[in-house]
C-alpha cells in the first residue's frame, strides 16, 4: 500500500512531465513569453483582481501542459471568462509570493497541493480570446449552470439569494460575499455551503422515492440503480467535482451498488472503498480540507452517534427526531473539532442550535431548490414559487447572520498545534474504544492518551519564544511585537485598531501559543539583552553620539542621508518595514549592496526576527 501510493502521487505530480511548462521557464524566468492557455475553474475574486486556474497549452509555440493561477485586473468593461475558453497573451510567469509574517496562512504551500507552481499577472488588454466554445466536460457543466442561473435572473433573485442557490444546488460558493460566508462560519453552519455528504444523501433519498415504482418491473433495479449512478454522477460534474462532493457521490454510488447486490454493506468498508478509489486518481486530495473534513465528520457519526442516541429514547416520535439530530451534529462536531481547531483556530459554540433548525429544513429546500430549476428550465417557474422560495433563502440567511452575531458564543484565537491535533484524535479513539467495550486495557489505552496530551502541552510550553521581537510586514503602516518570557507588548501606528484585531498580531500569538500580551506606543529605541535596535520614523531624527545601535529600523519614508548614518551609526543590519515608499526601499537596498552591508525589505523577505 505505501509503494502504490509512492507510485500513485509521483504518477500524479505533473513537474515529472517532459512537456511541463515549469522545463520552459526556468532558463529565463525574467523573459516575456506568448502563452496559450484555457482556463479551468473560476475563483472568488479579490478587491483587485479576478482570479481563474488555467490549464497551460503553449509557450511560444510549443506545446506544454500544466497549470498555473492567472490574476486578471478588474475591469467595468471585462466580462468575466468561462470555462474552456482559450486565450493568448504575452506575459510573465510570475512566483506565487511566500507567507511574509509568522503563522500566516500559506498560500503557495495551498496551490502547490493542487499542482500550481506559478502564476499570471495581466488586465484585459493583453488578452487575445481565440475560442470560447465547450468543449470539455467541465466546460459543459459550466455552460449548464450558466443557463440555469441567466434562468434563474429573471426572477429578480437577491445577489445573496442567488449565492446560496449556487452553493446549495450547483456546488458553487464564489459568489458568496465576504459577510454571508462569515456568518456562517461563525454560526457553525459552513458546511450547509458545501455540496457533500448530507446534500448528496438527501437528494439520494429523494431520487430513490421517485424512482421506485421502477423496482415492480423486471431488472427494475438494476435500472434503478443504474439510473441513480448516472443522476448523481452528472449532478457531481455540474457541482464541479470538487473533493467533498466527489467523495459523496463515490460513496453514495457503492452503497447503491451494494444494495442492488443485496449484499450486507459496512459503512466503514463503504468509506474504505470510496477513499481507495478517490486517492487512487487525486492523490493529492488528501491535503484538501474540505476532504478531511467530510470523512472525518462521515466516520465520526457512525462510531459516536450509536453511543449518544443510546443514552436517550423519547417516546414521542418528533422529539425523538430532534434528539437523533442533535446526536449526529454532536458526533461530527466531535470528530472535526481537532481538525477545525487546529485549521480554523475558532470554535462557535452554537452550532448545535443552527444545525437543529437548519438541517432538518435542508431535505425540504433542496427538494424545493430542485424542482425550482426543473420549472425554470422549462420556463414554467411561477413568480409566486420564486418568491417563496427566495423568502425562505433569506429566511435562513437572517437565522444564521442572529447566531452569528452572538460573539459570546464564539471562542477565537484557540492555540491548536499539529502535536495537540495528533493527540487529540488518539485520546478520541481510545475514548471511543473504552466506550464500546470497558477493558482494563483500553482504560491504559486512554490513561496513555492523556499523558501524550500533557507532555505536548509542556513540549509546547518550554518552545514557546522567550525572548523575540518581530518587525511584521503591513501595507502602510509599522508594527512590532516584543516577546518578553511569558508577555507579548505589541506596537503601531494603526489608528483606532486593537491588537486583537490585526491579523499578523493575531496569526503570530495564537501560533506560538502566546496568551497574554498588551498595547504600548512605538519606542525610539529598543534595549534587547546585549542587542540594539533603533527606530528612525519621517522626521529621519537620531543621535549619533549616544550609541551603535546593532539594527536600524527605517520606517515612513524618512528623508535622510543612508550613507551618512551607516558611517556615523555602523549599524551591522538596516531593515525597512512596508510603511515605506517603493522608490525609498529601493535605493537604500542599492546603497546596502554597494556597501556590503546586509538590507531587509519586509515586502520581499517578510517579518524581520530578533531572537536574543
Amino acid at each position: 500500500m505505501v509503494a502504490i501510493g509512492t507510485l500513485i502521487v509521483n504518477l500524479n505530480n505533473p513537474q515529472f512531465n517532459a512537456n511541463h511548462y515549469s522545463k520552459y521557464i526556468r532558463a529565463k524566468e525574467d523573459s516575456l513569453k506568448t502563452i496559450t492557455f484555457k482556463v479551468r475553474e473560476t475563483l472568488k475574486p479579490t478587491n483587485y483582481h479576478e482570479k481563474y486556474i488555467v490549464d497551460i497549452l503553449t509557450i511560444d509555440s510549443s506545446k506544454v501542459n500544466g497549470r498555473s493561477l492567472l490574476n486578471v485586473e478588474k475591469d467595468s468593461t471585462f466580462s468575466q471568462l468561462k470555462v474552456d475558453d482559450i486565450l493568448i497573451c504575452k506575459t510573465l510567469f510570475k512566483a506565487i509570493p511566500e507567507p511574509l509574517n509568522p503563522h500566516q496562512f500559506n498560500y503557495k504551500s495551498f496551490l502547490k497541493k493542487k499542482s500550481i507552481y506559478h502564476q499570471i499577472v495581466t488586465n484585459k488588454k493583453r488578452l487575445l480570446p481565440i475560442s470560447s466554445k465547450p468543449h470539455t466536460l467541465l466546460g459543459m457543466a459550466n455552460y449548464i449552470r450558466d443557463h440555469i442561473n441567466s434562468k434563474l435572473k429573471a426572477y429578480h433573485f437577491k445577489p445573496d439569494v442567488l449565492a446560496i442557490i449556487n452553493a446549495f444546488l450547483l456546488g458553487q460558493r464564489q459568489d458568496i460575499s465576504d459577510s454571508i460566508y462569515s456568518n456562517y462560519v461563525n454560526a457553525g453552519a459552513i458546511h450547509i455551503l458545501a455540496v457533500s455528504g448530507l446534500h448528496v444523501g438527501i437528494i439520494l433519498l429523494i431520487l430513490s422515492y421517485l424512482l421506485k415504482p421502477l423496482e415492480s418491473f423486471k431488472h427494475g433495479k438494476l435500472v434503478k440503480t443504474i439510473i441513480l449512478v448516472s443522476i448523481l454522477w452528472c449532478f457531481a460534474t455540474i457541482a464541479g467535482l470538487s473533493a467533498s462532493v466527489t467523495r459523496a457521490v463515490t460513496m453514495f454510488s457503492i452503497v447503491a451498488i451494494a444494495i442492488n447486490l443485496k449484499r450486507p454493506t459496512n459503512i466503514f468498508n463503504t468509506l474504505a472503498i470510496s477513499m481507495f478509489i478517490i486517492l487512487l486518481i487525486k492523490p493529492l486530495f488528501l491535503f484538501d480540507v474540505g476532504f478531511q473534513l467530510s470523512y472525518l465528520a462521515v466516520f465520526a457519526i457512525v462510531s459516536i452517534d450509536p453511543l449518544l442516541y443510546k443514552l436517550w429514547q423519547p417516546r414521542y416520535r418528533p422529539i425523538d427526531t430532534l434528539w437523533h439530530t442533535l446526536s449526529i451534529t454532536l458526533s461530527a462536531q466531535l470528530g472535526i473539532l481537532p481538525l477545525s481547531l487546529f485549521y480554523f483556530h475558532q470554535f462557535p459554540s452554537l452550532f448545535f442550535v443552527s444545525n437543529l433548525v437548519i438541517v432538518p429544513l435542508l431535505g425540504i429546500i433542496l427538494g424545493l431548490g430542485i424542482l425550482l430549476i426543473a420549472l425554470a428550465l422549462l420556463n414554467l417557474l411561477p413568480q409566486f414559487y420564486a418568491s417563496l422560495f427566495g423568502n425562505l433563502i433569506e429566511l435562513m440567511n437572517r437565522f444564521v447572520k442572529l447566531l452569528s452575531q452572538q460573539e459570546a458564543f464564539l471562542i477565537k484565537s484557540i492555540a491548536f498545534n499539529f502535536l495537540f491535533l495528533i493527540c487529540a484524535y488518539f485520546l478520541l479513539i481510545t475514548l471511543i474504544n473504552s466506550f464500546y467495550k470497558r477493558t482494563y486495557k483500553r482504560f491504559v489505552w486512554v490513561l496513555t492518551a492523556i499523558a501524550c496530551f500533557q507532555l505536548s502541552y509542556i513540549y509546547t510550553t518550554y518552545n514557546k519564544p522567550k525572548h523575540q521581537l518581530v518587525i511584521f510586514h503591513k501595507n502602510r503602516q509599522t508594527l512590532l511585537a516584543n516577546t518578553l518570557k511569558s508577555k507579548t507588548i505589541i506596537a503601531h501606528d494603526l489608528k483606532n485598531a486593537p491588537s486583537s484585531s490585526i491579523k499578523p498580531i493575531t496569526d503570530y500569538t495564537t501560533g506560538n501559543h502566546i496568551s497574554e500580551f498588551e498595547t504600548d506606543s512605538l519606542q525610539p529605541v529598543y534595549i534587547l539583552n546585549n542587542k540594539t535596535l533603533l527606530v528612525i520614523d519621517s522626521l529621519g531624527i537620531y543621535n549619533i553620539k549616544s550609541f551603535k545601535p546593532d539594527y536600524v529600523l527605517l520606517r515612513q519614508s524618512p528623508q535622510l542621508n543612508l550613507n551618512r548614518l551607516i558611517d556615523s551609526l555602523n549599524p551591522k543590519h538596516i531593515i525597512a518595514d512596508g510603511s515605506n515608499y517603493k522608490s525609498y526601499t529601493t535605493y537604500w537596498e542599492s546603497i546596502c549592496k554597494k556597501r556590503k552591508l546586509p538590507f531587509h525589505n519586509t515586502s520581499k523577505k517578510g517579518a524581520f526576527i530578533i531572537n536574543y
